[in-house]
């Protein structure tokens, strides 16, 4: 167990570079084992779910080296295997092994994922994509076993609902499919373009990424024949963006996609934020006098699910109520409480998040449910007056690019300490 301590009520000013999107690198190492050569990633996150994921690469005689934001991995050793528990369990992503392995093998047994607590997330869109393209699925006692002794073939996909998880999957099964696979109902995230990208440059064929209809004619074979670059990430911009609207002097964040960020950069606009938003990257002056502002969360281009938690520090300084309804994951409230202990004035009811004027926050001692919620409590403990301790802050590691670091270089008082004793509740 980690815990994060904060010492707040700095301003901070200066400049960060995002990291490679943790939603696309948690897809794009799975995939990695479709290829039959070796890898290279470049800007890749340096959070625990990468080490977590080479674990499981590990337990596959599947090699893989990480340094400076460069992975390299070698999957043409590759073995069945089974995949160590702890380490499927310790992130939801670990699932896109589903995917990757029945493309690979025709066949795979994992655990269920685990990952973040934030409400039922059935992955029966997944099976539904696995059988529809020839396998057969059965579960047992927490486990998952995928069958195609025959081989997979192309079909006709049809979601029942959006998923980002489901839409990865499917295209990581159907890519060395046999025939033509359809997609529809397909979601429209960049990580799912990304993805897209890396395989499309090794040789495969798929096309209507970024809209809802996604065809693929499978190939028999994958073969990298250059570095693959992830994508700047979206989510963790937005975090910085919240915190540097909310407690900064100026601040100039590098590595953006603006594009990636209207409905969450114009939310800030509409906030009173001014914004000076560029190619490649975005300065956030000193803001004040700020307005309230409904959010509801949706699928891309919506607003983000993830992004709804680390915006509820700034909500709180806007001259009234502002409300969050969570489409996605409505069961998403577990900074609510911890919120609350800190002095803010928030609460949920009938589905609705309110955020109402909170004039000074104060340290005090909280646990990060999740990666989102931990990074609102992050940002709540930066703009508080005093000492905020963050139990369970590995959470925060998971999906953090450096955050110690990059957040000290802001000027900001915070560390990282091993905690053997109980965590709060």
């Amino acid at each position: 167990m980690k815990k994060m301590i904060i010492q707040g009520g700095n301003r901070l000013s200066g400049e960060v570079t995002i990291g490679g999107a943790k939603n696309s690198t948690v897809a794009l190492i799975p995939a990695a084992i479709l290829a039959d050569t070796p890898v290279e990633f470049d800007t890749v996150p340096d959070i625990l779910d990468v080490h977590n994921l080479m674990i499981i690469l590990e337990s596959m005689n599947v090699k893989s080296e990480f340094s400076h934001g460069v992975l390299d991995i070698d999957p043409t050793q590759i073995v069945e295997a089974e995949l160590p528990s702890k380490a499927i369990k310790s992130l939801r992503a670990s699932y896109y092994f589903m995917g990757a392995l029945l493309g690979r093998f025709h066949r795979a047994t994992l655990t269920f994922p685990g990952g973040d607590n934030i409400g039922p997330r059935p992955i029966d869109q997944h099976l539904k994509a696995f059988r529809a393209l020839g396998a057969t699925v059965s579960e047992e006692k927490g486990t998952v076993h995928l069958d195609a002794p025959n081989g997979l073939h192309g079909s006709r996909i049809f979601l029942d609902m959006v998923s980002v998880g489901a839409t990865i999957n499917a295209i990581l099964a159907a890519v060395r499919a046999e025939g033509t696979t359809i997609i529809e109902n397909a979601a429209r995230e960049p990580e799912i373009i990304d993805l897209a990208t890396f395989l499309n440059n090794m040789g495969a064929k798929i096309r209507g990424v970024g809209t809802d209809t996604i065809r693929i004619t499978g190939v028999k074979t994958l073969q990298s024949m250059n570095t693959h670059t992830i994508i700047a990430d979206r989510i963790e911009a937005g975090t910085y963006l919240s915190l540097a609207a909310a407690l900064g002097d100026g601040i100039m964040i590098h590595n953006v996609i603006p594009e990636h960020l209207e409905s969450f950069t114009s939310k800030m606009i509409e906030m009173g934020v001014e914004l000076q938003i560029d190619s490649d990257k975005i300065y956030v002056p000193k803001s004040s006098h700020l307005h309230p502002v409904t959010v509801k969360t949706m699928p891309f281009p919506g607003f983000a699910t993830d992004l709804q938690q680390p915006l509820t520090p700034l909500m709180s300084r806007a001259d009234g109520d502002s409300t969050i309804v969570d489409t996605i994951y409505p069961k998403r409230v577990k900074h609510i409480s911890q919120l609350q202990k800190m002095g803010m004035k928030i609460e949920a009811h009938d589905g609705m998040i309110v955020v109402k004027h909170t004039e000074k926050l104060h340290g005090a001692e909280v646990l990060a449910g999740e990666i989102r919620a931990g990074a609102a409590l992050t940002i709540a403990g930066l703009m508080a007056d005093g000492q905020t301790i963050i139990n369970n802050a590995g959470n925060i590691l998971r999906g953090y690019d450096r955050i110690v670091w990059k957040l000290n270089r802001l000027h900001a008082n915070v560390s990282i300490e091993d905690d053997s004793s109980v965590k709060i509740g």
